[in-house]
């Protein structure tokens, strides 16, 4: 290592040079076998729709004119690949050039990659890159790497457990998601009307399609199966928080449970009082939600795909107020659709009747990373693919993490 290591660069990172010099520093550690990269793979690494905020969609050209950029500023060395056709690679030296080590490294890599984050997110998102003990060893790396102008903390945002943070090394790219014209300004309430309404018009076919659903899902059902045992032994009450058509609280509920669902719109609450009148229903919203009137708190909260019309930024937010009312030992269960490169999928029509609805593929390190925000701990994590009989077209995962 160098005496005296450069706390900044000479000149600020261009948004195009801070994604390839952050995908060059992840795939130098997670694919070495690949690495140096070739254009193509550079390109592609570089629009990952997957740990990547924004998603941007780059071609060959600008890559290797942001290439040989980065290279004439002695942060990037072009080379031969040693076998095979001679092809043209791409190695980054910047962790050379600031003296980096492995800790501080991952988080430079994934605050270039993704912008500013909290301490338990970037622990999280590194952990392919660097595994920190816990929280407090990501913030004290942080801090270190403040003292030599690499990042700084921000102001803490209203109601952000704790405060994020941000590389120095050049101005940010606008991380906001690109969304259609029309939706460009639309605010949570309004969506959460369209939601509203959408399935309030689709209700009853949706209860038709689904109230039954279990009997042929055995790894949904060992699943609750566990989450009933647990209640049971609480002797507390569990909550599903977008309880839809209420065939889950009401599983639940057989099993010897005092449950409870809620769900935003007052239609599927009709449907779940009159199918499954064992369990108790009203309306709701997950984001409000209490602790129940006769105990200190659930001993269980289900998110059963009720979080899948959020955007990736209400995510924390929405897990937080899911976590909250939680007794000590409770258990947060959560469901949602993952995986596959497009993030976000928009219905016009649905069970026959016309919709406009957002359904949105969370990404898993995002899911841990607000679950252990919101203080929560022993997480499970389980992804199963699209039952084709069924009809479905995305991964499920499914999370569990327990309340201390």
């Amino acid at each position: 290592m160098t005496e005296t290591p450069l706390t900044s660069l000479p000149e600020p990172l261009a948004p195009e040079e801070q994604r390839v010099l952050g995908a060059l520093l992840e795939k130098q550690v997670t694919v070495p076998g690949s690495y140096p990269m070739t254009l193509s793979g550079l390109r592609t690494a570089c629009n990952q729709t997957s740990s990547r905020e924004p998603v941007t969609d780059y071609d060959e050209a600008l890559v290797e004119q942001v290439g040989r950029r980065l290279k004439d500023r002695g942060l990037l060395r072009i080379v031969w690949s040693d076998t095979g056709r001679r092809t043209l690679k791409y190695h980054q030296v910047l962790d050379e050039v600031l003296d980096l080590a492995s800790d501080e490294r991952a988080l430079l890599t994934v605050l270039l990659l993704r912008g500013p984050q909290a301490p338990g997110e970037l622990r999280t998102r590194c952990e392919r890159l660097h595994g920190f003990a816990d929280r407090q060893a990501a913030e004290d790396t942080l801090r270190r790497m403040a003292a030599r102008g690499l990042v700084e903390e921000l102001p803490r945002r209203r109601g952000d457990r704790d405060a994020r943070w941000r590389h120095l090394l050049g101005a940010p790219e606008d991380t906001a998601a690109p969304v259609e014209p029309d939706r460009a300004v639309e605010l949570p309430a309004d969506r959460d009307d369209r939601v509203r309404a959408a399935y309030g018009a689709i209700a009853a076919d949706y209860a038709d399609a689904l109230a039954a659903e279990l009997p042929g899902l055995p790894f949904e059902r060992w699943l609750l199966d566990r989450v009933a045992e647990h209640v049971v032994a609480s002797g507390r009450p569990v909550v599903e928080a977008g309880c839809g058509p209420g065939h889950v609280a009401a599983y639940l509920a057989a099993a010897g449970v005092d449950a409870t669902g809620i769900d935003l719109t007052p239609a599927m609450v009709e449907q779940a009082q009159a199918r499954f009148p064992d369990a108790t229903y009203a309306v709701g919203d997950l984001r409000r939600l209490v602790r129940p009137p006769a105990a200190d708190g659930w001993a269980a909260v289900l998110g059963w795909y009720s979080l899948i019309h959020l955007a990736p930024g209400e995510l924390a937010e929405a897990v937080s107020a899911l976590a909250r009312p939680l007794a000590a030992d409770g258990l947060l269960v959560l469901a949602l659709h993952t995986g596959g490169p497009q993030r976000v999928r928009h219905l016009d029509e649905w069970f026959g009747h016309e919709v406009a609805l957002d359904f949105v593929l969370h990404d898993l390190a995002d899911v841990r990373a607000a679950v252990e925000a919101a203080g929560l701990g022993d997480v499970e994590w389980y992804r199963r693919g699209p039952v084709v009989a069924r009809g479905e077209t995305t991964e499920r995962l499914y999370v569990l993490a327990r309340r201390a």
